[in-house]
């Protein structure tokens, strides 16, 4: 175990995600248990720039396991992309005394722990928290089951008004530059047609269905709002290949961020939680913790890039339905 840790600062950083929550009651009950001070640091690096710091225990997290968001608040900070703000964030830590970093959050989080190396040599370890799942290292990221549940959920009723008037649904759902929520709920709900940033020529297929639509059934398409024609132009295009159709446009919007984890968020966060203090302790340090094959995994910051495209399996999956 690494002595010199003694007192852990915790943050999240950037889009809110449910299962925030559980993995700060995870890494807090890791840290009790070694008799460790954890710190959170509110409202991310803008935080800790101004010292924002509120102490930490098990049993007050304990109580929000089931809460979405975060009860440390989160922010994107201008000022930590400056040397200066750097510097006064390290400032505020010397001060407090923390000596290693947990930050929950995406690859933009963990860049900027990146840049904080070049004058901080605080221990850190990340943990994946965004609703896209579009960080490599990890199978699953902290809230992305939520929000397909939530979506699926969504679309699901829209089916219902749907088929009552036989009508076309083009349902918007989250992943700018993703797919995976699409996919999943789309495949989830038995969705017509699904178009994602990664794939061109679903489109077209998509067209070729909506100039044979005759109005005798519901047609629910799902498209993710990374997708490059955008669900305003999907609309024009289905409008022009078919003047006939009645179709509707449902944008689901940052619902799909809220409401309560799932068990399987729950659990994400509280493994991974716990898991970065003991990344911690074990010397680790400037990498993400994360769940391969369902086994703990650590993956270097460097390599925590943003995935651009969805697995070969899911691609064709999409695409065999979608036909």
């Amino acid at each position: 175990m690494d002595k010199n840790v003694k007192h852990i600062g915790i943050f999240t950083s950037g889009g809110d995600s449910p299962g925030m929550n559980a993995a700060l009651y995870g890494a807090a009950k890791a840290a009790e248990s070694h008799g460790i001070k954890i710190t959170g640091i509110r409202r991310g690096f803008e935080g800790m720039i101004d010292g924002d710091f509120v102490e930490l225990k098990a049993k007050a997290l304990q109580e929000a396991v089931h809460r979405g968001g975060t009860l440390l608040k989160t922010a994107r900070s201008e000022r930590f992309r400056t040397l200066g703000g750097r510097k006064a964030a390290l400032q505020k830590l010397e001060e407090k005394e923390v000596d290693a970093l947990i930050a929950i959050g995406g690859d933009g989080t963990f860049n900027g722990l990146l840049a904080f190396e070049e004058i901080c040599k605080l221990p850190t370890i990340g943990i994946p928290g965004t609703i896209d799942n579009d960080l490599t290292g990890s199978d699953f990221t902290l809230g992305f089951d939520t929000a397909v549940n939530t979506a699926i959920q969504s679309i699901d009723k829209i089916r219902d008004t749907a088929e009552s008037h036989n009508r076309i649904f083009l349902v918007e759902v989250m992943g700018r530059d993703s797919g995976y929520i699409a996919i999943h709920s789309g495949l989830g709900t038995g969705a017509d047609g699904i178009l994602i940033p990664e794939s061109g020529d679903d489109f077209v297929r998509l067209l070729e269905t909506v100039r044979h639509y005759h109005s005798e059934e519901a047609l629910i398409v799902v498209v993710s709002e990374g997708d490059e024609l955008g669900v305003g132009l999907v609309a024009e295009k289905i409008r022009e290949v078919n003047p006939g159709v009645d179709l509707r446009i449902t944008t689901l919007g940052h619902v799909q961020r809220g409401g309560s984890p799932t068990a399987a968020d729950r659990m994400l966060g509280i493994r991974l939680g716990a898991a970065a203090v003991e990344a911690l302790l074990a010397g680790e340090s400037a990498a993400m913790a994360g769940l391969i094959n369902n086994q703990l995994s650590l993956t270097p910051f460097e390599q925590v890039v943003k995935q651009h495209r969805v697995s070969e399996e899911l691609e064709g999956l999409m695409k065999m339905f979608n036909t």
